[in-house]
């Protein structure tokens, strides 16, 4: 990367961090910080574009449509900011385009993500969804959206379309089952499906451990 590159990183990161600094959804600039740190790792065995990959990172969330208006992830925040650090046209598009197709949108949506780039920083965002800082930011999510914790009278679903995602109002438990849990199989490099193992068997052990102190069954 050059040094202009390396003053638009730094730029953009001091951006987001401003942005996000109040959010209590779990989708604070920590967890933009980490997804950063984490497609840096990731990129190093890798071997894609640092500069794609690291703008693309802190910029993944800006036009999240948790937080939007938007219908999907239509990069209309991204989008200006690149073109006011004057990003090369075709660069920002690889950034759109990741930023378009990053989230997870259903399980039986396929994933439209189609660069090394992309893979790369989808992985890294998934990976801040599981294990102990997934575990906490999935209630951290729920109470922000003032979600149960568990209903056991109801059945997780394997929405077949973002909107059927979108639209859901599952509790935080099935939460786990309708996507946290399919995560590990989901990821796109051999770096984050080795790290995805160790973080989704801890997920597992979190889930036995609630459904036996819920039944009352871990004296």
């Amino acid at each position: 990367m050059d040094m202009k590159q390396n003053d638009i990183i730094q730029k953009t990161a001091e951006y987001i961090k401003q942005e996000f600094s109040n959010d209590s959804s779990g989708h604070d600039w920590w967890h933009i910080y980490r997804v950063w740190k984490n497609a840096l790792a990731i990129n190093e065995h890798e071997k894609a574009d640092s500069f794609i990959v690291q703008i693309a990172a802190l910029l993944h969330d800006l036009d999240d449509w948790k937080f939007n208006n938007n219908e999907d992830e239509t990069p209309l925040r991204a989008k200006l900011w690149l073109d006011s650090c004057s990003v090369d046209i075709s660069i920002a598009d690889k950034v759109c385009e990741i930023i378009k197709n990053v989230s997870y949108k259903g399980a039986g949506v396929k994933n439209k993500m189609d660069s090394l780039e992309g893979f790369i920083v989808q992985d890294a965002d998934r990976l801040d969804a599981i294990g102990a800082i997934g575990i906490a930011r999935a209630f951290a999510y729920g109470g922000y959206k003032n979600r149960m914790l568990y209903d056991p009278e109801s059945t997780p679903e394997m929405h077949q379309t973002f909107t059927a995602y979108k639209n859901s109002q599952s509790d935080t438990i099935k939460h786990f089952h309708e996507k946290l849990l399919l995560l590990k199989d989901m990821m796109n490099t051999p770096t984050a499906k080795r790290i995805a193992a160790h973080r989704h068997a801890l997920m597992e052990d979190f889930l036995d451990q609630f459904m036996k102190e819920w039944e009352g069954q871990d004296w």
